[in-house]
């Protein structure tokens, strides 16, 4: 039997890479302008383990990277 996880490459704000599942993904927003976040975020992706990614790639880019559309 062989398994295979998807995972897609996101961006922290110093470049750093991060492995997404896009199954674990619950949630996306943009980030508020209100907000004190590293210069660069563009949107913050909320997983199901509670925990949260702030990522430099805007949401739109993220929603279709996880619904596989980004070939």
């Amino acid at each position: 039997m062989i398994w295979a996880y998807v995972l897609i490459l996101l961006h922290g704000p110093g470049g750093q890479e991060l492995y997404v599942s896009p199954g674990e993904v619950v949630e996306l927003r943009q980030k508020r302008d209100d907000e004190h976040m590293q210069k660069g975020i563009r949107c913050i992706v909320n997983t199901s383990d509670g925990k949260f990614s702030a990522v430099v790639e805007d949401c739109d880019t993220v929603r279709r990277m996880i619904e596989g559309e980004h070939k």
